[in-house]
């Protein structure tokens, strides 16, 4: 008995493998490093360069004007040193009063002439803050105190004013505080007005 042998049925051929090439997607560095400009890092390098000029001037103002402001100044002023912190403390909400309601009005898109009046109306106040800032750094002490030397001591000097005004902060911090609430409570009172005349 001649058996007949089943043929053996071949494999179809396996599917070729296509590889397709994948992008890396960049990373966000990279991404950011691809949308910083030549531009925007001179700006960066300027921006940090005028920072840096303006401390050293301030630095240098407080060092010129500090003895004279408190040695000289301060004492003459109706109701002494403490007087003079009373009105250094009512300076800095009435200017920052003044910087944030003339530049919140500034269009430059729409206005941009008024604008620029507007940050020229401004610049009073920066003054006055700039002033505030000047007068209460000259009255730091060092941190340490083998630095309260004889020179620290000297009239007008941030030791000297510690001395002859003890609670010259108390008097500035309380003259801020009670401004700044005053202030608060007109602009809120002229809001109410404004909002009670529209609807009425």
């Amino acid at each position: 008995m001649s058996g007949s042998a089943k043929p053996k049925r071949r494999r179809a051929a396996g599917a070729a493998l296509r590889y397709e090439h994948v992008r890396r997607r960049p990373s966000a560095w990279e991404r950011a490093k691809k949308k910083t400009s030549w531009r925007d890092a001179g700006s960066g390098c300027l921006a940090i360069l005028a920072a840096l000029v303006a401390v050293a001037a301030f630095g240098m103002t407080a060092a010129a004007w500090g003895p004279g402001l408190w040695g000289q100044v301060a004492p003459a002023w109706p109701g002494g040193g403490y007087g003079f912190a009373v009105v250094v403390g009512a300076v800095l909400p009435l200017g920052l009063g003044t910087v944030i309601g003339t530049l919140s009005r500034m269009k430059w898109k729409a206005r941009p002439l008024r604008s620029l009046g507007w940050v020229v109306t401004s610049l009073p106040g920066a003054a006055a803050c700039f002033l505030w800032m000047l007068v209460v750094f000259t009255t730091g002490r060092p941190k340490h105190h083998r630095d309260w030397d004889s020179r620290c001591y000297r009239r007008g000097n941030p030791c000297w004013v510690h001395v002859e005004y003890p609670w010259v902060w108390a008097v500035g911090l309380l003259s801020t505080v009670l401004v700044a609430a005053a202030l608060i409570t007109v602009l809120i009172r002229i809001a109410d007005a404004r909002e009670n005349a529209a609807t009425g």
